[in-house]
């Protein structure tokens, strides 16, 4: 099985996608947005919130995937949104089809560590960090391209007017979820009450989540949680000034564009760095 599993992952990340992609991405109606995100972002969290407060019932990991599913599974989806709209996940690059989205976005350098821990559990890595680092930056390590190419794709698309676009970034949900809901509410233009807003992130906190997902494991589930930590710089302890130096070079525009500071802007002592 890892082999297999393996093998799938190596393939995902080649032009064999292109036509499963293209047949995902039909049937979307004009009042449908999506929540994007790189992998690892902080994308079920939201999801699981915003089911919740659209459909006004519980979220587990069964009912989120037919209230807000991922695209190419949409066409069963309940029309959650003004105008017969649905919430359709998505982790792909901008496309053209896709209108309205609200796009969370995640410091990269804890991406990084997130999605090393989640693919070591699930066995398609060989476990060496400073490759895996090489592959985040230079190659991509999952279906989805790289972390940089992924953002500017859909800042571009935003800046162009080509896509109603709401930037959220995961450290301020973090910090203040029930304004972060509020924003997100106001651009889908549903009225909801604080309250309402309130009782769902209560009943979708970091603990509620992992005992979700001991009910409804999923993959990754058995080595590692599928469920993170949801650290907000918890690379600060965890990475060598060259290692930043070179997530700098590689990401850093990228991390400009949302308003992440830099490594190299910050002092040049290791103990200054992770101050």
């Amino acid at each position: 099985m890892p082999t297999l599993r393996r093998l799938r992952h190596d393939l995902s990340k080649t032009g064999l996608r292109s036509p499963l992609l293209w047949v995902r991405h039909h049937g979307f109606r004009p009042s449908d947005i999506f929540t994007a995100s790189y992998p690892r972002s902080g994308s079920t969290w939201l999801r699981f919130i915003l089911a919740e407060i659209l459909a006004g019932q519980s979220s587990g990991f069964k009912g989120v995937n037919l209230l807000s599913p991922d695209v190419g599974q949409h066409s069963r989806a309940q029309a959650l949104l003004p105008g017969d709209g649905r919430l359709i996940k998505t982790h792909e690059l901008y496309r053209p089809s896709y209108k309205k989205a609200i796009y969370l976005a995640r410091d990269p350098r804890d991406v990084l560590f997130s999605e090393y821990a989640y693919e070591s559990a699930l066995g398609v890595i060989d476990g060496d960090f400073d490759v895996f680092l090489n592959a985040f930056l230079r190659k991509g390590v999952n279906p989805f391209g790289l972390w940089t190419d992924h953002v500017n794709t859909w800042l571009d698309a935003a800046d162009s007017n080509q896509c109603e676009l709401l930037v959220v970034r995961f450290e301020e949900m973090r910090r203040d979820t029930e304004r972060s809901l509020k924003q997100i509410m106001d651009f889908m233009n549903v009225p909801v009450e604080q309250s309402t807003i309130r009782k769902a992130i209560e009943n979708n906190s970091l603990e509620q989540m992992k005992a979700k997902e001991k009910i409804t494991p999923q993959r990754a589930s058995a080595k590692g949680r599928f469920i993170g930590s949801g650290s907000v710089q918890g690379w600060k302890q965890k990475l060598s000034v060259p290692q930043l130096q070179l997530i700098d070079q590689y990401a850093g525009r990228a991390m400009s564009r949302l308003g992440y500071a830099l490594a190299l802007e910050a002092p040049k002592t290791l103990a200054e760095v992770r101050a």
